[in-house]
C-alpha cells in the first residue's frame, strides 16, 4: 500500500486547465494572434507555454512581456468569477486522508493558487503545497515531485503522483514514481502511455492505493 500521494493541481483538484489557455487566449487575441488549441496542448505537454506559437510567429519579447501580465490578469479574473469545482473531490480527499498522507506539488503560481482556494476546503488534507516559487525547474523536469518526496521524507515506492497531463506524467516517470492520471477533458488526447494506472474520479483513488503493494 502506498502511504504518500502527491498531487498535481489544476485539472486533478480543480478544473483550471481550460481557463488558463483561454486567458492565454485571450490575451494573444488582444494583439491579433490566434492560439491554436492543439498546438497549445503539444507545447504545454514538452514544459513549453502559452507563447511557444507567438515566438515561432516572430513576436517580440517585450509584447510578449506585456500580453503575459494581461494573461494573468484575465486569468485571475476567470479564477474568480467561473465555476471550477470537480465533483466529488473534497469528498474523495476526506476518504484518503484516513489511509495517506497527501500533499500538493503544482506548476501554479503562489497568487493564483490562494485565489482558488479562497473559501475552498481542500487543503485541509494536505501536509503541504509546493507552488511554482518552490522549486527550480518547472514539470516534466522531475525536480518538483522529487522535492516533495524530500519534503515527507519518502522513498519513490511509498509514494504515488495523480495527474492529468503529459508533461506532469512525465516529471513523476522522471522522478521514478508511479502516476495515476485522472481524466481531464481538457488533456484527454495526449499521451499517457507510461502511467501505471488510469481512472475517471478521483474517489477510484482509493482502490488503487489499497491494492498496491
Amino acid at each position: 500500500m502506498k502511504k504518500y500521494i502527491l498531487f498535481d493541481h489544476d485539472g486533478v483538484l480543480v478544473d483550471t486547465e481550460f481557463w488558463y489557455f483561454k486567458a492565454g487566449e485571450r490575451a494573444l487575441a488582444d494583439i491579433g494572434f490566434t492560439l491554436d488549441r492543439h498546438q497549445y496542448l503539444e507545447d504545454m505537454a514538452q514544459g513549453l507555454g502559452t507563447w511557444a506559437q507567438a515566438r515561432a510567429a516572430g513576436i517580440d519579447e517585450e509584447t510578449i512581456t506585456r500580453q503575459r501580465k494581461v494573461r494573468d490578469a484575465y486569468y485571475q479574473e476567470y479564477l474568480r468569477t467561473e465555476a471550477i469545482e470537480i465533483e466529488g473531490v473534497v469528498e474523495a480527499l476526506a476518504e484518503l486522508s484516513t489511509y495517506v498522507r497527501m500533499a500538493i506539488v503544482t506548476t501554479s503560481k503562489r497568487a493564483d493558487f490562494d485565489i482558488i482556494h479562497e473559501g475552498r476546503q481542500i487543503r485541509q488534507f494536505m501536509d503541504f503545497v509546493l507552488v511554482r516559487e518552490d522549486y527550480e525547474r518547472p514539470k516534466p523536469h522531475p525536480e518538483p515531485y522529487l522535492t516533495g518526496l524530500k519534503r515527507f521524507g519518502a522513498t519513490r515506492h511509498e509514494a504515488l503522483v495523480v495527474e492529468d497531463s503529459s508533461r506532469g506524467l512525465k516529471s513523476a516517470v522522471a522522478a521514478g514514481i508511479d502516476c495515476v492520471i485522472v481524466h481531464n477533458e481538457f488533456t484527454k488526447s495526449q499521451d499517457f502511455s507510461e502511467a501505471s494506472y488510469r481512472i475517471n474520479k478521483l474517489i477510484e483513488l482509493k482502490d488503487v492505493i489499497l491494492h498496491v503493494a
